[in-house]
């Protein structure tokens, strides 16, 4: 990619299906071509919805706008850590495609299992390279419900035989506290109205509807082709009576700046969720980002994967609803090291209380943030984790010293 620093990629058919495949990544330094270097020190990394992992953790590479190396996995390699990755089923499925009903049983269960599998490559390759050092697993948003998932499963196996020795969950809640009662009410609507969707026979999309992914590509492409153009992706008034059609560029800071008016009518995951921060304009709404520039917000709607599989989504929900789902039973079980990091305007400090469904002893937590709770809807975003011009030093630093210490 740069440097020594090379991305590998393997293809696996994890079942029956032509769509049964899965990609693991590697990121890593090399000693010469192909021949990755010693790491005492390595990271599975998750991605969430509508990005794969090329576009969550390496989404830098290639970029016309930020450094090659301003990606979470570029920095950990370049800092001697060997990372992995996945992308799950959905992530392959081609734009074009028309009938879903392959998707009817992905759900939470088969991307744990799949996420099993990449680790099981990572850890065999590792020992032939002569690497006999931890593995830490991070997932971010959806992914973290995964990752709860797999460790779940995997909590049930002697620990000779166990994969993941330190958690590092990102921006996510499996179970709300009791004082965040109405957040798990959001998430019983957005289970009531995702099951019934599915009920009726869909099997694919995702919170922002049918082929999410499709929808943020257009958002990115029009914003950086015609930005100051009326947006055709968005109705009169979207945002407020007279506020009029918004242009291209309007419609793609506002879907970063504020997400839950793109989730409407869905209720968003907590009060003032956003992607990236944007800070508001005389109209009161976001008129550019805070810590993120521009341009690579449109490059980054650009590479979301056009479809996703329902069924985890209506399983995150329920889960987070506080419904009995097969993911949670054997939680306690689970005793790695444990690392929450949540942005401020993300899911943030909602998330910690997941940590405590598991039996870690060893459980830190750090949640980015630079205003007041009340003012969660302006700070810090879900995606600013990973894109924020900041982001080297307020969160994969603190990461990377946190492995280095597990």
């Amino acid at each position: 990619m740069f440097g020594d620093v090379a991305h590998y990629r393997f293809e696996l058919q994890v079942g029956p299906g032509a769509n049964d495949t899965v990609t693991v990544h590697r990121v890593v330094k090399e000693r010469a071509p192909w021949v990755p270097a010693r790491a005492n020190r390595a990271v599975f990394l998750v991605h969430g919805d509508a990005w794969g992992f090329d576009a969550a953790f390496l989404s830098s590479v290639g970029s016309a706008h930020v450094p090659a190396n301003h990606s979470i996995a570029a920095y950990l390699a370049q800092e001697n850590v060997d990372v992995w990755g996945i992308d799950m089923r959905w992530v392959g499925v081609p734009a074009g495609t028309q009938d879903f009903g392959f998707m009817a049983g992905w759900n939470l269960g088969t991307h744990a299992k799949d996420v099993g599998t990449g680790l099981l490559l990572a850890r065999t390759l590792r020992l032939a390279g002569g690497n006999v050092d931890s593995m830490h697993l991070l997932a971010w948003s959806r992914g973290a419900m995964v990752a709860f998932a797999y460790l779940n499963s995997e909590a049930r196996l002697p620990r000779l035989l166990r994969q993941v020795d330190g958690f590092i969950p990102v921006d996510m809640a499996v179970r709300h506290a009791p004082q965040f009662a109405q957040q798990q009410a959001w998430a019983c609507e957005r289970h009531t109205a995702l099951k019934a969707r599915r009920d009726a026979g869909v099997t694919e999309g995702g919170l922002l509807g049918p082929a999410p992914g499709i929808t943020l590509q257009y958002i990115g492409l029009l914003a950086a082709t015609a930005p100051d153009a009326p947006s055709p992706l968005l109705p009169d008034d979207v945002f407020g009576p007279g506020t009029g059609r918004p242009t291209n560029r309007r419609a793609a800071i506002v879907s970063a700046a504020a997400t839950g008016a793109l989730l409407a009518p869905l209720p968003a995951l907590t009060p003032g969720y956003h992607l990236m921060a944007g800070i508001p304009d005389a109209t009161g709404l976001p008129g550019s980002m805070t810590y993120t520039s521009e341009p690579y917000l449109y490059e980054y709607a650009q590479r979301a994967a056009p479809y996703q599989s329902l069924n985890e989504v209506v399983e995150s929900d329920a889960w987070t609803c506080g419904l009995d789902v097969p993911y949670d039973d054997h939680l306690q079980r689970v005793t790695v090291p444990v690392l929450y990091v949540g942005a401020g305007g993300g899911v943030g400090e909602y998330g910690v209380h997941s940590t405590t469904l598991l039996g870690s002893q060893d459980v830190s937590s750090l949640v980015v943030r630079d205003l007041p709770t009340a003012a969660r809807a302006l700070d810090f975003g879900h995606a600013d984790l990973f894109l924020a011009d900041t982001a080297p030093q307020r969160v994969w630093q603190p990461i990377l010293q946190w492995v280095r210490a597990h």
